[in-house]
């Protein structure tokens, strides 16, 4: 555990350090971040209206609800896949010597939008039938475990499936292989990861909890405040980073050299299980 840490904390800094030269790739998470809000304010107006105008049965409303959660999410995935999209192929430009600016992200993602809308739509799909899966097992826990190995399973075989998607222009079908391809050819088969993002969620968590909650002592209102526009800037960093270190781990494994990065640090992203 404390290797991970460890790990986990290395690698932040040297993602750290190349989000330094390029400041504005903070802007994709909150490109992202306002989508969703603007998508969650449509569909709550849509709910509104839908309860303002009545249904035809409680069934029906059931079903009504149930279709329209299932849309919110897919849109909801197209939207964060397209941004992560746009912040990974930024992240490699600057990687590979580049000098990437926002339009260029996002024209580079842009590129791509069939393939990455399909791939949306495939992630959304499998997290929707995972869930349901789950909701179902909650009485068989060897189900539940069995679930779990799926989700990890799943995650492990996608891992690269952006990158390969902007950087290699292929489709998220033979995406999934060839992401699985890469970590199996760079890693092995048989191996834990030594890194965690949960980690830095956490600790990023606290910092901007610490000062609001200080400051509520005195003012409850303004540390409400203080507590949103530091928790919403520390997810963005982090979402940041994240995407500035998978990048850098792509380019590791297809063989090229991301700049700002230690080689020897992402070859121990993983290790043998």
């Amino acid at each position: 555990m404390c290797t991970t840490i460890k790990h986990t904390f290395h690698l932040m800094k040297m993602s750290w350090d190349v989000l330094m030269l390029d400041k504005e790739l903070l802007l994709f998470p909150v490109f992202s971040a306002i989508s969703l809000l603007i998508l969650v304010i449509v569909f709550g107006g849509l709910g509104l209206l839908g309860e303002i105008t009545g249904g035809d049965g409680t069934t029906t409303a059931e079903s009504s609800l149930q279709a329209g959660m299932v849309i919110f999410v897919v849109l909801a995935y197209i939207i964060t896949t397209f941004f992560n999209a746009s912040l990974v192929s930024a992240a490699l430009e600057r990687l590979r010597g580049g000098d990437p600016d926002v339009g260029s992200g996002l024209r580079h993602a842009l590129k791509h939008a069939h393939h990455l809308v399909l791939w949306a739509i495939i992630t959304a799909t499998v997290t929707i039938v995972l869930a349901a899966l789950r909701a179902a097992a909650k009485r068989f826990p060897i189900a539940q475990i069995l679930l779990r190995m799926v989700g990890g399973v799943w995650e492990f075989l996608t891992f690269f499936v952006v990158p390969v998607i902007v950087a290699e222009e292929q489709g998220p079908i033979s995406g999934i292989k060839r992401s699985a391809s890469i970590v199996r050819q760079t890693w092995g088969r048989q191996i834990t990861a030594s890194f965690s993002f949960i980690i830095f969620y956490f600790v990023a968590g606290v910092i901007a909890i610490v000062p609001a909650v200080l400051v509520g002592l005195v003012n409850v209102g303004a540390g409400i405040l203080l507590g949103v526009v530091l928790m919403a800037t520390a997810l963005t960093v982090v979402q940041t980073l994240e995407g500035i270190f998978k990048a850098a781990l792509y380019d590791y494994a297809v063989g090229q050299q991301p700049q700002g990065f230690d080689l020897p640090t992402l070859q121990m992203a993983y290790r043998p299980a």
